[in-house]
């Protein structure tokens, strides 16, 4: 399911909620259930933003931590997954800040020899080079859309913006990428 927000039913977030509230092995059994559904596309998001593998590594465990101590007190406006993806977004911002400039990025690259995989590596080295120069608003709404495949409303309610808004700054970064000189 990496790549794509997860698609828990209103029945298993309420499930996963009452485990939580509940205590004991069922809090367990819930969180780790989070855990498996999420770690996945939550670090692929995480590693789109901040541009190396140690960064979302930390703004994951930071995720996991926050909804962990939260959980019990989610008042259900939102989602569940929306919630936690707010929590994500800000977690890898922050991670993203505390990174030192001129670190390198860690582009996720195919691995192997030949021609077709030097190609594919320096085309995600030039994809990653260019996402890191967006700012960070307009690099999260590309991440979402276009890495993690989630739909304009979807974005609009991790965001907690007008589906309008999304479009907007999705076409800004778009205009962002194709001046920028490495792309």
């Amino acid at each position: 399911m990496a790549g794509r927000l997860p698609d828990l039913s209103s029945a298993e977030e309420a499930e996963i909620l009452a485990g939580v509230r509940s205590g004991g092995a069922a809090r367990r059994q819930a969180s780790d259930r989070l855990f498996r559904e999420l770690r996945e596309p939550l670090h692929a998001l995480c590693m789109h933003i901040t541009g190396r593998r140690a960064d979302a590594e930390d703004a994951v465990q930071e995720i996991f931590v926050a909804v962990h101590r939260g959980l019990p007190e989610f008042r259900g406006a939102s989602r569940l997954t929306t919630w936690i993806y707010r929590i994500a977004l800000r977690a890898a911002f922050r991670a993203r800040a505390r990174r030192r400039d001129g670190e390198p990025l860690d582009p996720e690259t195919p691995g192997g020899g030949g021609e077709s995989d030097m190609v594919a590596r320096d085309e995600a080295r030039r994809v990653a080079s260019a996402m890191a120069r967006l700012p960070a608003g307009p690099r999260a709404v590309l991440s979402l859309f276009a890495v993690e495949g989630l739909s304009h409303r979807e974005i609009a309610d991790i965001l907690g913006v007008p589906e309008g808004t999304v479009w907007s700054r999705l076409h800004a970064a778009r205009r962002m990428l194709v001046g920028s000189p490495s792309t």
